[in-house]
C-alpha cells in the first residue's frame, strides 16, 4: 500500500469489506423483523431504513458529521473517554459505506423472506428450534437468491461510496482516498489517465462481483 496508485484500490476493497462485514448481520435482522412482525412503527423504521438511499450522499455526511464530528454527541463522547476521532479517518469511509450500503441489502434481502412460505417457519417452531436455528436451518436456504444479490448490492454500493465518504473521511491521499474520491481528484486536476484508470479498475471489480454472485447463485441451484 506504499505506491501511490494502488493505494486507493487496496483501500477501496478494505472498506467495501469491511463495511459489508460490519452491516450484514444487522441487515439480515432488520429484513426479517421488517418481513415477518407487524408492529405500530414499522412504517417509520421503514422510512429510516431508506433514508439514507434516498437522501443526498452529502447531506447523510453531514449528518454523520453532526452525530459522530469532534463536536457531535458521540463523536465528544468517545474522543474524550476513549481518545476516539472518527472524522477524517479510514474508519469514517466505513462507516459511510456501511450506512449507504444498509437500505439496498435490507430491501433486497426483506422480499426474498417475504417470500418463505411462512408454513416452513410454523414446522420449524414446532420442532424446538430457536430463532436463530429456524432463520439458519429454513429461512436462510430458502432465500439465499435474494441474500446473495443484497450482500452483493452493498458491497459495489459501499465500493462505490463517494458523496458521504467525502463529506464525513475527506480526501486525504495515503489515508482515506478511495478510488472514487480519486477519480474525482484526478478529474479536477486534468490528469484524465488516472481517472480512467480507477474508472476502469472499479468498473472492472463492480464486473467480477456481480460475475461470481451469478455463478454462485448456478452452482447452489445445482445443487
Amino acid at each position: 500500500m506504499d505506491d501511490p496508485s494502488t493505494f486507493p484500490i487496496v483501500l477501496s476493497l478494505q472498506i467495501a469489506a469491511l463495511s459489508l462485514l460490519i452491516v450484514a448481520p444487522p441487515a439480515l435482522v432488520i429484513a426479517w423483523v421488517q418481513a415477518r412482525r407487524r408492529y405500530r412503527l414499522r412504517s417509520v423504521v421503514d422510512a429510516i431504513i431508506l433514508l439514507p438511499l434516498v437522501l443526498p450522499p452529502s447531506v447523510v455526511g453531514f449528518f454523520l458529521i453532526v452525530l459522530l464530528g469532534r463536536k457531535g454527541p458521540v463523536g465528544e463522547v468517545l474522543e474524550s473517554l476513549f481518545g476516539v476521532r472518527l472524522v477524517f479517518t479510514p474508519a469514517a469511509a466505513v462507516i459511510a459505506s456501511s450506512l449507504v450500503a444498509l437500505p439496498l441489502i435490507v430491501k433486497t434481502v426483506q422480499p426474498a423472506i417475504e417470500a418463505v412460505p411462512i408454513e416452513l417457519e410454523h414446522v420449524g417452531r414446532s420442532l424446538g428450534l430457536s430463532p436463530l436455528a429456524l432463520f439458519r436451518r429454513v429461512t436462510l436456504p430458502a432465500a439465499w437468491r435474494g441474500i446473495v444479490a443484497g450482500l452483493v448490492l452493498g458491497f459495489a454500493r459501499a465500493l462505490g461510496e463517494f458523496g458521504a465518504t467525502l463529506m464525513f473521511a475527506g480526501n486525504i491521499p495515503g489515508k482515506t482516498n478511495t478510488m472514487p474520491l480519486e477519480i474525482f481528484a484526478a478529474y479536477q486536476a486534468g490528469d484524465d489517465a488516472r481517472a480512467m484508470l480507477y474508472v476502469v479498475v472499479l468498473t472492472a471489480i463492480s464486473v467480477a462481483v456481480v460475475f461470481a454472485a451469478s455463478r454462485l447463485n448456478v452452482r447452489l441451484e445445482g445443487r
